[in-house]
């Protein structure tokens, strides 16, 4: 069931993400018609070039990026403490799968069965982590169309890149998108109690991805993910920092030691006393 809620997860985004895509290419204005184009990809377009400081697109896509994670931050904190719960509970899902390790139907729905009634004591929903990248993914089209169906956008330039609506000819901003997509990625994982091989495939793959589309899309759209990604990065060591996290699990467990010496300590005297007796 968990497998399949998971590929019906993943299938609506990939359909959501054609769906977007073949929204249309042609030019997008006021006398656009359809609530995609006309009330998203326009009104996006028109607030992008509001924040244009100076006439700058660049300017403009950076701060509406800003704005936009600003604004995205409640849904990431409440993302962050969910993974955080989940994590946290990976001790007591290794436990239950090993008590229920046997691969017959029945026992793998028993253990099915706990892991829900686990998750559901400690309030823990595994499938919420999904749900800024279900939130994202609509935003990061719209951009996207935006940029490629605004002329105004489009034809817009920033710093070293002429035309905004092409891509990065000294490949700066694919490789800084990478770069903190990894970075980001990697912070993210290292808060886990037990990282497995998917985790880190992914801090490796993702990275690639980003680099590998940020070459040949327009640089408009690496610079969103320079940005977006970087603020990801200064919130996660903000909110959920991995080193904070590391060293309170470190102190946690120490403090556990002690008090099993203190207890050790504690029954040596009784032992003692008793032999004396004797």
């Amino acid at each position: 069931m968990k497998k399949r809620k998971r590929l019906l997860l993943m299938t609506g985004l990939i359909s959501l993400v054609v769906l977007l895509s073949a929204c249309g290419t042609g030019e997008v204005s006021a006398e656009s018609t359809g609530v995609w184009d006309r009330y998203i990809v326009y009104y996006f377009a028109e607030i992008i070039k509001f924040l244009s400081v100076g006439g700058s697109r660049g300017i403009g896509i950076i701060l509406f990026t800003l704005i936009i994670r600003v604004l995205l931050l409640p849904l990431m904190n409440f993302q962050t403490k969910s993974m955080r719960k989940t994590q946290d509970l990976q001790p007591k899902l290794k436990e239950l799968q090993q008590t229920y390790s046997s691969k017959d139907m029945e026992t793998q729905q028993k253990l099915r069965d706990e892991t829900q009634k686990l998750y559901a004591e400690n309030g823990v929903n595994p499938y919420v982590g999904c749900l800024p990248m279900l939130v994202q993914m609509p935003i990061l089209m719209a951009v996207w169309q935006a940029i490629s169906r605004v002329p105004s956008l489009h034809e817009g330039s920033f710093l070293w890149l002429k035309v905004l609506g092409e891509p990065d000819p000294y490949y700066i901003l694919p490789i800084l998108a990478a770069l903190f997509t990894f970075a980001s990625t990697y912070l993210s994982s290292m808060s886990q109690v037990d990282s497995n091989a998917s985790v880190k495939i992914m801090n490796f793959v993702m990275p690639v991805m980003i680099l590998v589309m940020g070459v040949s899309l327009p640089s408009a759209l690496s610079l969103y993910w320079v940005v977006s990604n970087a603020f990801q990065v200064v919130q996660t060591l903000l909110i959920n920092n991995p080193f904070k996290i590391i060293h309170e699990r470190e102190e946690e467990e120490r403090k556990v030691k002690e008090r099993q010496r203190a207890l050790e300590k504690a029954k040596h005297p009784k032992k003692k006393q008793r032999k004396n007796k004797r």
